[in-house]
């Protein structure tokens, strides 16, 4: 029927029918106020993406690890005998349920066209961290010869289960539970045979998302606002100790000087670390004009210099080998302080601060650079030679003009 066509009455009883069945539908206007986020919540939601995100770097790496071991492990045993269901054979009973979950989750990746890669077309590739733990408990007796302590792996593991469980919902992570994930993390690939024994990397232990990211900031791995906070995560101990080679250059040098032990540096020039500091000459005119920047006394910085210099003889005078340890003094305007430990290696550290007009040197921010044969630089774009090399460049020349202390 048309509208307006047919009787008042048949119209009315039309109306009133519709209106007993019809459903209540919410206005655009009251959809839209709920959709809206305001800057409150965008920040809580980019920094649960960030926290995320580091953890499943991490949570990556051991699984990818993991599943390399139990691949080497146990295929030589199983697959002579049952191909490629060797990992269903290695599940044995008790996995039977969560091994064919993962035959079945394989099938469908083959149907919809997901397996990207055909080194992924195997059941192993679709076990989780927690099944492939299983077949390590399972067979603790193929795996033993390989590790030292089987309750230091599952600890660790343990650790994990909180953060993987929580990154594979989506749920809010906290900083303390993504920190405990990091620690156990670099302490299974340890475990696992991936650790890096490096001193470089023992110093400051590579970072997950630095290898992944590398590239994008250059060997810089860390930036502080002042030296109290790079203190904290890289004490002035894990810097130097170990070092093979130390070249600083700086006013005063006074991270080193002040915060290092004479026996310290003489032990550690003694077990063949060959040392070269460059100090700002504190007769030099360049010293009055940054005393009158900071504000100081007439004097009150070259004699801070002096005594630094003197203390640095001294130790020098101790060693065996005085040769290995030189002191130089520099005229030049000082424009950096830096502190190249195994720099020659190129797999080194460096902890670099530029010089700011009204700040001394615990206030000024503080970068940390990494030696090149860390970086990773992506296919696709050409490698450089990264600021560590800027600032040993930098070094060089300036101990090529440089007087000698006696």
């Amino acid at each position: 029927m048309l509208p307006g066509g047919g009787e008042q009455g048949d119209q009315h009883d039309t109306t009133v029918e519709a209106a007993q069945g019809a459903v209540t539908l919410a206005q655009p206007m009251e959809i839209g106020a709920e959709l809206d986020w305001g800057a409150d919540a965008w920040a809580e939601v980019r920094t649960r993406a960030r926290r995320a995100g580091r953890a499943y770097v991490w949570l990556n790496l051991v699984e990818q690890r993991l599943r390399a071991v139990v691949n080497a492990v146990l295929r030589p045993i199983y697959e002579p005998v049952h191909g490629e269901e060797w990992v269903v054979a290695a599940a044995g009973p008790a996995g039977h349920e969560w091994v064919q979950r993962a035959v079945a989750v394989r099938e469908v990746s083959r149907r919809k066209g997901f397996l990207l890669d055909p080194a992924d077309d195997n059941v192993l590739s679709f076990l989780t961290l927690p099944q492939l733990r299983e077949l390590v408990v399972q067979h603790w007796p193929c795996f033993e010869p390989y590790f030292d302590d089987r309750r230091d792996l599952e600890l660790a593991l343990d650790e994990l289960e909180v953060a993987r469980h929580v990154v594979s919902r989506n749920r809010a992570l906290s900083r303390t539970v993504l920190d405990q994930a990091e620690r156990a993390s670099a302490r299974l690939l340890e475990l696992l045979g991936a650790g890096d024994a490096r001193t470089a990397a023992q110093r400051l232990p590579v970072d997950a998302i630095e290898e992944l990211v590398a590239d994008r900031f250059s060997d810089v791995v860390g930036v502080y606002a002042d030296r109290v906070r790079l203190q904290r995560q890289l004490p002035v101990e894990d810097l130097f100790a170990g070092a093979r080679r130390l070249d600083a250059v700086g006013i005063g040098l006074n991270l080193l000087v002040q915060n290092y032990s004479g026996r310290r540096l003489i032990r550690l020039a003694e077990a063949g670390c060959r040392v070269r500091l460059l100090f700002l000459n504190p007769a030099s005119s360049a010293v009055r004009r940054r005393e009158r920047e900071l504000g100081l006394g007439r004097s009150e910085m070259s004699r801070s210099v002096e005594m630094n210099i003197m203390h640095m003889r001294r130790v020098r005078a101790r060693l065996r080998d005085p040769g290995a340890f030189e002191i130089q003094v520099f005229d030049e305007t000082p424009r950096f302080t830096a502190y190249l430990v195994d720099g020659d290696s190129g797999d080194g550290l460096a902890v670099v601060q530029s010089y700011l007009r009204r700040a001394r040197g615990m206030e000024v921010p503080v970068m940390v650079l990494r030696g090149g044969s860390r970086r990773v630089v992506a296919e696709d774009r050409p490698a450089d030679s990264g600021l560590f090399e800027v600032y040993r460049e930098e070094f060089e020349s300036i101990w090529t003009d440089a007087r000698p202390v006696s």
